[in-house]
């Protein structure tokens, strides 16, 4: 990759006032450029650019509008999806062999042509490198030792790809608009891959470019990554390769703020252009004031708490359902989400297949006492619960800390950022963990998966679905999961995910509060500034400013 530094000496060089907006300083800058973005957001979870290893809300953004897929979801109608590299595709008979026929002509930002060799590379280094959306493609059948068979390159524009089970066809193609089946370029990321000493756990001696593409880029998006220093700045600039409409954009600058009142005085001072982290008061507040406009959509993104099942208090079936009854869902619908999230208690967001929008839990502290009662816990305990520092997490963990006291339970809330918290509850060393999770694409396995499947339950697992995570071993539910990625017809696949989150809602160890509505404020001089329906359709090639 060209040298970053040398890189960001020219960005900053435009102007002062480009200069100002990548220095992070609070206080009020230069009015952002004409030909740039400028977009306050708190993305402390990103931890790796590379789309075969991420697998954070935030970075899904990034790779979004710098990487192309075969296929993306269709805008206008999220049951479809639509072509991104590919012209068009086909289904074999026996529902195993998908054939993708590629566009001509489309380069990546390197002037590389994108061929299907780069497609399997893609899927290839994903599957070898098994990180932790890996599961996403392995799922299918791949494995390392196969994937070069099972997909593979039939010729310069023909990719085939070979599951191992006739699955719904939507399903596998929904699959396929997540990140990690990003498409990047073969010869630029092998000429920076590092090579490695094969051992028991990892038999490769190359780390396929995954050390470079950390903080580098290799794809064929709309914009292309050109820096990202953690928890201050990302920078996306204008690829001039890309195959569909050039974006209007010279560049889009992210700037870590974590505030909303903070991003909220930016936006107001014309430091930046739009704010993506506001609470209730700070968007009405934005609401009101001339020049200044705000948008929302609905996500396909929840909000939770999960107990760890390694903690012996935490694993009694009665503590779990008393957890259920310490929140008060109306206090914090009234206060901290309004306006940006309604109060969801199951793990399917509406509008997917099969979800339910029952809420059959409210705060009842003597139901919870006598449930902890019942659990031999009648003087309560102590637990921790891991938080991320932003809005409106800490507040909530705030408030549950306040309705757990009142049944005894003393809740310690050990703050970090995105990077900290969440690379604790993936190696299951938290007790209690508060976050979102955000469906990997729009089909209701995505979530359905997650909640309900643990293959293996041990530390070494390699499935680290969130059931996994939370070391909770639902095998009855694993396999309905599994049987539901095989029915073909609608409705009956909609009953299976039914039956599933009330399974999950009576004695899963997740406390699931509500269902993000993503708002922004934004300058009216911005055109054609939307929010998608996922964490990874916030598109910018079509924004532009006056």
């Amino acid at each position: 990759m060209i040298d970053l530094l040398n890189k960001r000496v020219r960005l900053m060089a435009t102007s002062a006032a480009m200069a100002l907006l990548l220095a992070g300083t609070p206080q009020a800058f230069a009015a952002t450029p004409a030909d740039t973005l400028v977009q306050g957001w708190a993305f402390d979870d990103i931890i790796t650019l590379d789309p075969a290893e991420a697998f954070e809300i935030s970075t899904a953004e990034v790779t979004a509008n710098t990487y192309n897929k075969l296929v993306g979801l269709d805008l206008n109608d999220t049951s479809k999806v639509v072509g991104e590299l590919a012209d068009s595709w086909t289904v074999s008979d026996d529902g195993l062999t998908y054939t993708f026929k590629l566009k001509p002509g489309l380069t990546f930002a390197s002037g590389n042509p994108i061929t299907a060799e780069d497609v399997a590379f893609s899927f290839e280094r994903a599957v070898k490198l098994d990180k932790s959306p890996a599961f996403l493609l392995t799922q299918f059948g791949l494995t390392g030792d196969n994937v070069t068979e099972k997909a593979k390159a039939a010729d310069e524009s023909t990719f085939v790809l070979t599951v191992d089970k006739p699955y719904a066809p939507s399903f596998v193609l929904n699959v396929l608009t997540s990140t990690v089946a990003s498409v990047v370029d073969k010869k630029l990321v092998m000429e920076n891959a590092q090579p490695v000493t094969p051992s028991e756990d990892y038999k490769y001696d190359s780390d396929f470019g995954n050390a470079f593409l950390k903080t580098g880029y290799a794809g064929s998006g709309a914009f292309k990554l050109r820096e990202w220093r953690a928890n201050e700045v990302v920078v996306l600039e204008r690829n001039d390769s890309y195959f569909g409409e050039k974006a209007p954009l010279a560049r889009v600058i992210y700037r870590h703020m974590k505030e909303s009142a903070g991003q909220r005085l930016a936006l107001e001072n014309g430091d930046i252009d739009v704010a993506r982290n506001l609470e209730p008061g700070d968007i009405q507040a934005i609401s009101d004031k001339e020049g200044l406009d705000t948008t929302s959509a609905p996500k396909g993104t929840i909000y939770y708490f999960s107990l760890n099942q390694k903690n012996e208090n935490l694993a009694k079936p009665e503590v779990v359902e008393a957890f259920k009854y310490l929140v008060d869902y109306d206090a914090i619908g009234e206060t901290l989400i309004k306006g940006i999230g309604t109060i969801h208690q199951t793990f399917l967001p509406a509008g997917q297949l099969g979800a339910s929008n029952d809420t059959p839990y409210s705060l009842n502290v003597e139901k919870a006492k006598e449930l902890l009662a019942k659990a031999g816990l009648a003087d309560g305990f102590s637990v921790t619960m891991d938080v991320r520092n932003t809005q409106p997490v800490t507040g909530i963990a705030e408030n549950v800390q306040q309705t757990l006291a009142q049944a005894g339970i003393k809740l310690e809330i050990i703050p970090g950022d995105g990077k900290q918290t969440l690379t604790k509850y993936r190696a299951r060393q938290h007790d209690i963990y508060i976050g979102q999770w955000g469906s990997d694409y729009f089909d209701p396995n995505s979530n359905a998966e997650t909640f309900t499947y643990n293959a293996d339950n041990s530390d070494e697992g390699t499935n680290k679905t969130l059931a996994w995570r939370n070391a909770w071993d639902p095998q009855d539910l694993t396999e309905k999961t599994q049987a539901a990625l095989l029915e073909k017809d609608s409705d009956k696949r909609a009953a299976i995910y039914e039956e599933l989150q009330k399974e999950v809602l009576e004695r899963g160890p997740f406390v699931i509060i509500f269902q993000q509505t993503e708002v922004a404020g934004y300058s009216d001089k911005l055109k054609n500034y939307k929010l998608g329906p996922s964490f990874d359709t916030n598109f910018l090639h079509s924004v532009s400013k006056e």
